[in-house]
Order: C-alpha cells, then sequence, then structure tokens
C-alpha cells in the first residue's frame, strides 16, 4: 500500500511539474523578457547546492547581445575562465530559461517565480530526484540592471 501511495505521489508531482500551466506560465514569461529586448544587463545569480563555491556567491554577471561580457565572485575575483563551465547552463538569462525549461520536464519536483516586471525566473528550487540526498540546486536572480 506505502509503495502505491509513493508512486501516486510521485505521479501528481510528475504531472503537476509538466502540467500545460507550468508550460504556460513559462512561455509567458519568457515571451515577456524577449518583449522587454535587453541586449545588455548586468544581474546577481546565487547557486546553492552541495558544492564547494556555494560561499562565494552572489556572481555578478554582465551580458552584451547574447555574451557574457564578465562574471565574477561575491569579492569582485573574476571567475576563472576554466570554472566558467561549472555556471554555464544559466550565465546568461536565455541560458536561464532553456535550464528552467528543461528541469521542468525532467526534474522530481520544481517551483519556480518569475520577475512581475521582465518576466525572467527569480527563483529556481529544483529537487531532480526526490529520494536522493544532495540532489537539490537554488538558483536565485537578485536583481537586473538595464545598461541599453
Amino acid at each position: 500500500m506505502k509503495r502505491i501511495l509513493i508512486l501516486f505521489s510521485s505521479l501528481i508531482v510528475l504531472l503537476s511539474a509538466c502540467s500545460p500551466l507550468a508550460n504556460s506560465e513559462f512561455r509567458g514569461n519568457h515571451e515577456k523578457w524577449q518583449m522587454a529586448n535587453l541586449s545588455h544587463y548586468r544581474f546577481g545569480l546565487s547557486v546553492s547546492c552541495f558544492c564547494a563555491f556555494s560561499q562565494r556567491m552572489p556572481l555578478t554577471i554582465e551580458v552584451q547581445d547574447g555574451k557574457v561580457v564578465s562574471m565574477t565572485y561575491n569579492d569582485g575575483s573574476p571567475v576563472p575562465e576554466a570554472d566558467r563551465s561549472i555556471f554555464a547552463q544559466y550565465e546568461t538569462i536565455e541560458d536561464l530559461f532553456t535550464f528552467t525549461r528543461d528541469a521542468i520536464s525532467r526534474a522530481d519536483e520544481i517551483h519556480v517565480t518569475y520577475d512581475s516586471t521582465y518576466g525572467y525566473p527569480s527563483i529556481v528550487q529544483i529537487d531532480f530526484v526526490r529520494n536522493a540526498a544532495d540532489d537539490e540546486l537554488d538558483l536565485t536572480v537578485q536583481s537586473i540592471e538595464p545598461l541599453n
């Protein structure tokens, strides 16, 4: 009986994460971001996980024309090129949208809060495998500063 309840609750979470409502909300906010047409911006990004660099958050990332111009840790030191691959999945807001879309379709549990002005995912909380330890990931965008 317990196994059936676990299976049923997993199915409910899976269906809610992939629901048309979640996808509709994602699409509407992605369109809002695209309509804002910010080609040059700076934002703060905190990546919280079971990882060594968590104390160096938030990152400050400057993006121009879809490319990262600079990326620094909270102490102002540049993120070394060799370490940039760690953050490549969400180093621009467009990348963050792609990462969020993929997580909606594959994570056991995901909660996304979107910015009311620009539509970007401001908080993304993901538990990829519900019963696994240390696989959770939280992404928080502190602010966006248009530089256009």
